[in-house]
C-alpha cells in the first residue's frame, strides 16, 4: 500500500491499538514516544487522526512585536501548507504556564484545514469549541478563554508535547486518548501488526465471553494466542 492508503488504513484504529502494534513492529514494549499526561479532545467522538508532523513552538505571555508576529505567522502557515499531506499540527507551548492563552480556536482550525492539515495535538490550550472547523481534531491540554498574546516563535524544530519528542516529519495517530509519534519505516508493518493482535486477542476475548469460562480455559486461550503467527 502507499502512504495515503496506510493513513487511511491505520486511521481505522484508536491510537490504543496503533501503540500496541507498533509493540509488535518494534519487537518490544516501548516509554517514549506518546504523549503521557490526558489530553482534551475538541471532537471526542470522531475517529482518530493520523498525518505527517509540522512542528512549532509557541508563546503567550509575552508581549510581541507585530511586524514580527506576521512574519513569523506567515512562515508557519507556508511550512504548513507544503507537500506531504494529510498533516498534523504539533504545536509546543513553551511559556511556564502552558495554555494561557489559545491559538486554537475557530479561525486557526478552519485556516489550517484548509491548507491540509487534519488536526493538532498540543500542551496548550484551545477555544471556540462550538465554532471549530468541525473536520480538525484538536487535542489539547487545557481550554483558555483568551488568546493573550499567542504567538509563533519557531517552526519545524522538534518539539516535546507531554513526554512525547516529534520531530518535523515524523507520523503522528491520535485520538481522545493520546498521541503516538512513529517514522516512516514502521508505517508500513503496522496494517500486518495490528491483524495478528487481533487474531491474538480474539483466542481470549472468544475464551472470555463462553458461558463456560474460568481459570482453566484462560489459561488454555493465553497459550492458544501465543501461537498465533
Amino acid at each position: 500500500m502507499d502512504v495515503q492508503a496506510l493513513f487511511a488504513e491505520i486511521g481505522r484504529f484508536d491510537t490504543p491499538t496503533i501503540c500496541n502494534a507498533l509493540e509488535i513492529v518494534r519487537g518490544a514494549r516501548f516509554t517514549r514516544g506518546f504523549t503521557r499526561r490526558q489530553l482534551v479532545a475538541a471532537f471526542p467522538d470522531r475517529p482518530a487522526i493520523v498525518g505527517f508532523a509540522r512542528t512549532a513552538m509557541i508563546r503567550c505571555s509575552v508581549p510581541y512585536d507585530s511586524a514580527e508576529r506576521k512574519r513569523r505567522q506567515l512562515q508557519y502557515y507556508e511550512y504548513i501548507a507544503g507537500p506531504d499531506r494529510p498533516s498534523v499540527a504539533v504545536v509546543q507551548d513553551i511559556d511556564g504556564e502552558p495554555g494561557l492563552g489559545a491559538f486554537w480556536g475557530e479561525v486557526n482550525t478552519t485556516v489550517h484545514r484548509g491548507l491540509g492539515c487534519v488536526g493538532a495535538v498540543t500542551n496548550g490550550s484551545m477555544r471556540d469549541l462550538d465554532a471549530m472547523h468541525p473536520e480538525f481534531q484538536c487535542i489539547a491540554s487545557t481550554l483558555s478563554p483568551s488568546h493573550a498574546w499567542v504567538q509563533v516563535v519557531d517552526v519545524g524544530v522538534p518539539v516535546d508535547i507531554h513526554g512525547m519528542l516529534v520531530r518535523s516529519g515524523d507520523i503522528v495517530h491520535a485520538d481522545r486518548h493520546g498521541a503516538v509519534v512513529f517514522t516512516r519505516d514502521e508505517l508500513g508493518g503496522l496494517p500486518a501488526a495490528i491483524d495478528l493482535m487481533a487474531r491474538r486477542e480474539k483466542e481470549i476475548l472468544d475464551a472470555a465471553r463462553s458461558s463456560d469460562f474460568g481459570f482453566e480455559k484462560l489459561r488454555d486461550a493465553l497459550a492458544a494466542a501465543e501461537r498465533v503467527r
